[in-house]
């Protein structure tokens, strides 16, 4: 295993980085953990805030450096870079304005003398992934270091500089050295700090067989995990949904960030037979069209899948699927030219044995059923082991709040596809994991809520 930097719009290697000796690896812990136990838990929230404030200024004053890394590493179509940035200094001023009040003491009502107060455990090992190379990160490092923890990140191997840039950005904002430590290590090693005492806390945000073996490895271990996994986020197009708007949505929905999103439209689910003919006409038209190409092109609407391993999963799948009785109706190849770029691909007549029925296609291929009935409709859209993001469309926003209420996931939006803001919990059930990043849920994840109960004496 190495990191690596490969333009995935051109297979070009770009740059190598070696990997971190043990020895390095576990200096990084004891310095975090020194840094943890002898200054960082005990600054003031406000002063732990300001480096984290700080550090949102730089990123707006330098976006379109940190926007060439995400182009060059991930692919990512550069407007979207652009909105990934910004979400991540937003992400990143949230909790810098607002981590001092969600820290605050809590005096029990009906209780006199009893009051919770709200302390940081430690060393926080966070394993992230490539598709989100900022953002994954925010969602963790903002809120941990304003609660007074320290992170150690393990990033995706094939995103280095994106790694390496985010630390410079603490280091830069004023963030003593261990607060916020990037490494460059196996998962042998990671395995190892999982097992330390030291660290006190794991996050990973992944595949459902990686967070499996975290998972475990922490609890073997006594220590709290957070896990979001991924999912096959259904979209729901009822009988009295819109189809245009609805195919509007479910476009932007299924190819933003090039179709790699966790919470990105996976499976449309329509009622009516004739509506969905007329639905998947329409998003076959839309699928046709898209421009897909050079990430740098502000004309590009899908840039190329991140690596080619991921390229090739997917042409596994879509194979796999078609093998066992789907019908391809749009796309479903490589493209013929340099680099890891997929058609636009719809499919279609998938049964419940279909491997594809099951599994979380990350990247732009997009499942299409039609159904008979609004309950058809909610049995297939729970019929998954995942449970991230779910999507409802129906002019009653009434009725679509009750379906809502019936989806087995983490997220519902409703005539929408996924908007992000640091002030909305982010998570999933079943097997897309557990606990919450973001909004107030997100930096309670690691805190220690203790009790302190004051009896006055006689």
């Amino acid at each position: 295993m190495s990191f690596a930097t490969v333009n995935p719009a051109t297979g070009e290697l770009v740059k190598e980085f070696p990997l971190q000796s043990d020895e390095e690896v576990f200096a990084a812990l004891e310095t975090a953990d020194k840094r943890y136990r002898e200054d960082w838990k005990f600054r003031p929230a406000a002063e732990r805030a300001r480096i984290v404030a700080r550090a949102a200024q730089i990123l707006r004053e330098r976006r379109d450096e940190y926007v060439d890394h995400l182009t060059l590493e991930m692919g990512k179509v550069t407007r979207f870079g652009y909105l990934e940035v910004d979400l991540v200094a937003d992400i990143l001023d949230y909790y810098a304005q607002n981590g001092e009040r969600f820290l605050a003491a809590e005096e029990l009502p009906d209780e006199p003398g009893a009051t919770v107060v709200a302390e940081p455990i430690g060393v926080i090992l966070a394993i992230e992934p490539w598709n989100f190379p900022y953002y994954q990160l925010a969602r963790v490092v903002a809120a941990q270091l304003v609660a007074g923890n320290v992170v150690l990140l393990k990033h995706a191997e094939s995103v280095p500089q994106s790694a390496l840039a985010f630390a410079r950005l603490f280091e830069e904002a004023g963030a003593p050295e261990g607060v916020y430590t990037n490494l460059f290590c196996s998962i042998e090693q990671i395995a190892a700090l999982i097992e330390d005492f030291r660290v006190r806390g794991v996050t990973l945000t992944g595949s459902e067989r990686a967070g499996a073996s975290v998972g475990s490895r922490a609890g073997r271990n006594l220590k709290k995990v957070v896990l979001e996994l991924g999912g096959s986020d259904p979209a729901l197009v009822l009988p009295g949904a819109d189809l245009g708007f609805a195919a509007e949505q479910i476009v932007m929905g299924r190819t933003f960030n090039s179709a790699q999103g966790c919470v990105n439209i996976k499976r449309v689910i329509v009622v009516g037979r004739a509506r969905g003919e007329q639905l998947l006409a329409d998003l076959t038209a839309r699928f046709a069209a898209l421009r897909v190409g050079d990430p740098t092109d502000e004309t590009t609407q899908l840039g190329p899948v991140a690596m080619e391993r991921a390229l090739d999963t997917l042409l596994t799948q879509i194979a796999d699927a078609e093998a066992a009785g789907a019908r391809i109706v749009v796309g479903g190849r490589r493209l013929d030219r340099p680099g890891f770029f997929l058609e636009p691909t719809i499919v279609t007549d998938i049964a419940p044995e279909n491997p594809l029925y099951q599994q979380e296609a990350f990247g732009p291929v997009l499942s299409f059923y039609v159904v008979d009935s609004e309950e058809e409709a909610l049995a297939l859209a729970n019929a998954t082991k995942y449970g991230l993001g779910s999507y409802v469309f129906d002019a009653d926003v009434e009725h679509a709040k009750q379906v809502a209420a019936r989806l087995e996931a983490g997220m519902v939006y409703i005539n929408s596809c996924f908007f992000d803001s640091p002030r909305m919990p982010f998570g999933g059930v079943k097997n897309s994991g557990f606990g919450r990043e973001l909004s107030e849920l997100g930096i309670g994840e690691f805190l220690n809520r203790k009790l302190i109960r004051v009896v006055e004496p006689v």
